[in-house]
């Protein structure tokens, strides 16, 4: 397993062991991963006290540590990946969405893999950014490699929604772009998630198709999700529109300035990959009608947002968010 740092990827190696399978997880050394990559030393110490797991240190993204330090020779009979770039930024993108996972794929099933697990993303029905395409690109030549296959598209995650938490304890007005109900999501739940991944492996059901897969219903637009967060904080709800016009504006005024100064180039695609989860529904694409459809997003788990927003407020439970949050 690669990508087992990750707070998805935590889940999915703990299901993958209580369903009884012996994983292997390659993660990189603690004390490099902490200061490289952002990664908490704690999420591999946790992994480590789960029985039936297995942590090899090594680096995924360098084909020679994968073969040495992780598969070591040995055979195995599923890859699952939960690896993903951590900004989306195109270099990034391509290097770990795409290039890494092609190397891994191919030492992989040099290994004995029959079957891979990939987790994916539902923003790939419409590839305006960099990590979309080059997701898309890997699930290509995953589909074309001959190999059996599961790839997960899930829809939002809760941390993904969980980024006002502390601007509405300041007492700050929950931020909404236009109206609030240009979006609506069936976000899932961690656990839940990592759940379906690992029972990709004995439902043949979920075998050789692409899986695109929500938390239950129904779906909630961004003014529903601040009226649950208010409530489980017990604050009167306040909010404040921003026009999606704003977003324009620094894009091009960034994407400018990036010409002579790249910093402000990632700068500009982190604000396109802001937008485009401001002004695009992660739901299931209607292929008839074009439209986003919340009839059409598979259900799976029990843990709904509003149970999580209750436990965050009481402190129960902490966001561990993606470099290209929103908020």
């Amino acid at each position: 397993m690669l990508g087992a740092t990750g707070t998805i990827g935590q889940a999915a190696a703990r299901a993958l062991a209580a369903q009884g399978h012996e994983v292997v997880c390659l993660v990189r050394p603690a004390v490099r991963a902490q200061e490289r990559h952002g990664i908490r030393t704690g999420a591999v110490q946790a992994l480590r006290q789960v029985p039936g797991l297995v942590i090899r240190e090594g680096d995924p993204l360098d084909e020679q540590s994968l073969r040495n330090d992780g598969l070591r020779g040995e055979r195995f009979d599923v890859w699952v990946s939960c690896l993903a770039s951590r900004t989306g930024v195109p270099a990034d993108a391509w290097s770990v969405d795409h290039a890494a996972h092609l190397r891994a794929l191919q030492a992989c099933r040099q290994a004995g893999v029959g079957h891979v697990v990939l987790l994916s993303a539902i923003c790939v029905q419409k590839p305006l950014l960099a990590f979309q395409k080059a997701k898309l690109a890997f699930e290509a030549a995953l589909m074309e490699s001959g190999l059996n296959y599961s790839i997960v598209r899930p829809t939002a995650f809760y941390k993904s929604l969980s980024g006002q938490v502390e601007r509405l304890r300041r007492g700050k007005p929950f931020l909404l772009f236009g109206d609030g109900a240009l979006t609506a999501c069936k976000p899932i739940a961690d656990e839940d998630l990592g759940d379906f991944l690992a029972s990709c492996i004995a439902d043949t059901t979920r075998h050789r198709r692409i899986l695109p897969i929500g938390g239950p219903g129904p779906a909630l637009t961004p003014r529903q999700q601040g009226l649950l967060l208010f409530e489980a904080l017990q604050i009167k709800p306040r909010f404040k529109q921003v026009p999606v016009a704003l977003m324009d504006t620094i894009i091009a005024v960034l994407g400018l300035v990036g010409l002579v100064w790249p910093a402000a180039a990632k700068k500009a695609e982190l604000a396109r990959i802001g937008r485009y989860y401001a002004t695009e529904s992660m739901l299931v694409v209607d292929t008839q009608t074009g439209r986003y459809s919340a009839e059409a997003t598979p259900e799976h788990g029990r843990r709904t947002l509003a149970e999580h927003y209750r436990a965050l407020a009481r402190g129960e439970v902490a966001d561990q968010r993606a470099d290209h949050a929103v908020f």
